[in-house]
């Protein structure tokens, strides 16, 4: 499932404060920093699945309240901070929602078996020609 703007957009609660750091005195006058939250347990576009699903993924984001928040402060503008906020807000839950690829077991070659083969045969033919009985036989 991949999660765009209108899907949730309607569950999402923005909160704004004023940002801290440089900017002078537009820091100062305006509330830029956007604080993004989006209630899990409550959501009703959500099914009962994959609420458990976030909430098992996402324990160690969530607040007590099973409330997922992101907040972006980088940008001068509050517009900009809420696109930011809601990007990363996409992006984490999309990550959730990612199935990962299952791996396909590959077999070995029947050149690398061949090769494996033949330096078994080596190791074995060495390790005869090291033993106590070739030792003895040439004394």
């Amino acid at each position: 499932m991949r999660f765009s703007s209108p899907d949730l957009l309607p569950e999402f609660v923005f909160k704004t404060s004023r940002s801290g750091g440089a900017g002078g005195q537009h820091v100062n006058k305006v509330a830029t920093k956007v604080q993004l939250q989006f209630d899990v347990q409550q959501s009703q576009l959500l099914s009962e699945e994959e609420k458990s699903l976030l909430l098992v993924k996402l324990e160690n984001q969530l607040t007590e309240d099973g409330v997922l928040q992101v907040t972006s402060q980088e940008g001068r503008s509050q517009h900009d901070n809420k696109l930011v906020a809601l990007r990363k807000m996409y992006r984490i839950l999309n990550k959730c929602f990612e199935v990962p690829k299952l791996r396909k077991p590959s077999k070995p070659t029947k050149s690398s078996l061949l090769k494996k083969k033949v330096q078994k045969q080596r190791n074995s033919e060495v390790k005869q020609l090291r033993s106590k009985r070739n030792i003895e036989d040439s004394n």
